[in-house]
């Protein structure tokens, strides 16, 4: 995949409504140890003035059938995805959950309430499907004595909100969710801030021609965080949304695990 401006989705873990169910073949210990697993939402940045999602709940499973699912959380709530940016993140569930390997997780979605915002003006939304079944996301989460297991969940906005054009209506707002997920515990982060603020940049970390996280800096300090990336080297890539100014790209970025590699000041030059 070659790498593009504003569109950039994660490569890895890459799952939309229509994804493939597949079977568990891992139980839970029957020794009574139990762990806990959380699941936090994040977004990559859209287009949109909002983009508001209702979740209903956050399941998972560990089973080889499709009964087996336990509630971690039932939020019966809306969210602005668009402010889930920038290392900002939301809960939606979290529970105690016998030691065992875990290969499914879901995320209910009501078949309503979703909209999205543009120039001020709100659509709302419809799931074409899903609704009942949920998003599902196989995620081979180990849940261990004692420990917290979190799932960072970046639900994207820009490639799950889809246009489609009726010439008596007008336009038609889709819902299609496109999400990726990651484990907490094996990925860093990349910190920094963009000068001159008023650059509005995007900020992507690349990494083999894929963009891997995104985010969009701070429109009043210009700071900016990348989170849930795995252990390696990546291009931080700046590109301001006003066209006076050029692309910075800062090579050879470093992520280690459970830290957060501050780059400091990034300063964007005028075309």
């Amino acid at each position: 995949m070659t790498t593009q401006k504003l569109l950039k989705i994660p490569f890895v873990l890459l799952l939309a409504v229509s994804v493939v169910f597949m079977g568990c073949n891992s139980g839970t210990n029957a020794d009574g140890d139990t762990g806990t697993m959380e699941v936090m939402l994040h977004d990559a940045p859209a287009n949109y003035d909002e983009v508001n999602v209702f979740v209903e709940r956050i399941e998972v499973n560990n089973t080889d059938n499709d009964e087996g699912w336990v509630e971690l959380g039932s939020p019966q709530q809306s969210y602005d995805l668009l402010e889930l940016t920038n290392g900002v993140t939301e809960e939606l569930g979290s529970a105690e959950l016998p030691v065992g390997t875990y290969e499914q997780i879901r995320l209910i979605l009501s078949s309503d309430g979703h909209s999205v915002v543009v120039d001020g003006e709100e659509h709302s939304m419809f799931v074409p499907s899903g609704a009942q079944t949920g998003v599902k996301l196989n995620v081979n989460a180990e849940i261990e004595p004692d420990i917290t297991y979190t799932l960072l969940l970046d639900f994207d906005a820009a490639r799950s909100v889809v246009v489609r054009g009726n010439q008596q209506s007008g336009e038609d707002y889709l819902l299609k969710p496109v999400i990726s997920a990651s484990n907490e515990a094996v990925t860093g982060n990349i910190a920094g801030a963009v000068e001159p603020v008023n650059s509005e940049p995007y900020v992507y970390a690349i990494a083999g021609g894929d963009t891997l996280s995104s985010t969009k800096a701070d429109t009043s300090n210009g700071e900016f965080k990348l989170i849930g990336l795995e252990e390696g080297s990546y291009t931080v890539s700046v590109d301001p949304t006003d066209d006076s100014y050029a692309t910075e790209n800062v090579d050879d970025v470093e992520v280690s695990v459970g830290e957060t590699n501050e780059l400091g000041t990034i300063t964007v030059s005028q075309n």
